[in-house]
């Protein structure tokens, strides 16, 4: 393998082009994804990415930037799942279900009666390969306003993920915050999507604040750790599905399923191997102090015949 088979895709503009645009994308996901984490928002995140594609389609057919109806549907879909919520007994994952499902169902009727060049599988899993420049430009504006924003208010919007009755206690208007945070969300997702389509982004959005959260327990570092991540697995996959021939999008989310699970496995402190020693040499820190581990009182229990004294 030669350094000239390596830097061959580099000859090509589209190549280029894809691997800028894919870097800011996961540069802008992995951002936000901190926050999704820290919120629990893993299952708003699915619920936007999906809900999105009738605006897509509509843009299309209007001939309008696919960013425009992307990002409407998506506050649209927000603002149901709230009033439904808060007028009903319902529970917010059911809404959420019941909302994104309805609006993904209605996109697909839309691609397959309306009569378009819209290419289906580049809805749902992205084209970043074919790029155009005006596709270009509103991706990269869309990114930038979602990157500034959000690290404005980090310091905000961190408070009111982890204690929002404390932000509102010292003066925070948590719910201007809550929809900021949303609005951030759909925006985020409008800048993914023609990188990796509206199936594959909440991967974007979950998996390197999820692998950052397995490695660090400082959002500070946690940010610069899931940066990392995303530009680093949107380099890989989209420079590696010019070797494979394959979907650019799979590529990348295949990349940091990889990460995720070696720091599942690796994590120094909340990884399983890590886990695994803490509990061996917990349990032979109980047998040098002569105290019975659980298996012992059990097996003591089980060979007696009777209950364990409780105090």
């Amino acid at each position: 393998m030669t350094l000239e088979f390596l830097l061959a895709p580099l000859q090509y503009d589209f190549m280029t082009r894809a691997l800028l645009v894919s870097a800011l994308v996961g540069t802008v996901c992995a951002v936000l994804s901190c926050f999704v984490i820290l919120k629990g928002w893993s299952l708003m995140g699915d619920a936007v990415s999906h809900a999105v594609l009738p605006g897509v389609i509509i843009s299309y057919l209007l001939g309008l930037p696919f960013v425009i109806g992307a990002f409407v549907f998506g506050l649209l879909t927000v603002s149901a799942i709230g009033f439904i919520q808060s007028r009903s007994r319902v529970k917010e994952d059911t809404v959420i279900g019941v909302v994104f499902t309805a609006l993904f169902s209605l996109g697909l009727v839309m691609i397959s009666k309306i009569s378009s060049d819209v290419h289906l599988s580049h809805i749902l899993f992205g084209d970043v390969l074919g790029i155009g420049d005006s596709e270009l430009w509103q991706t990269v504006i869309a990114g930038a306003i979602a990157l500034i924003v959000t690290l404005l208010l980090r310091k905000d919007l961190l408070l009111y993920v982890f204690d929002p009755t404390h932000a509102r206690s010292i003066g925070l208007n948590t719910g201007v915050l809550n929809y900021v945070l949303l609005t951030m969300l759909a925006l985020t997702i409008v800048t993914a999507l023609q990188t990796v389509g509206v199936i594959l982004v909440v991967a974007m959005l979950i998996t390197p604040g999820a692998t950052a959260y397995l490695l660090t327990d400082r959002f500070s570092r946690m940010m610069w750790i899931a940066v990392a991540c995303g530009v680093g697995s949107a380099v890989i996959g989209t420079y590696g599905s010019y070797f494979l021939d394959g979907a650019t999008g799979a590529c990348i989310v295949l990349v940091q399923s990889l990460l995720f699970l070696l720091a599942f496995v690796f994590a120094p402190k909340h990884g399983q191997l890590a886990r695994r020693r803490q509990q061996l040499a917990e349990r032979a820190d109980e047998l040098s102090e002569g105290v019975p581990t659980s298996g012992l009182t059990l097996e003591r229990v089980q060979a007696s015949g009777k209950p364990e004294a409780s105090d």
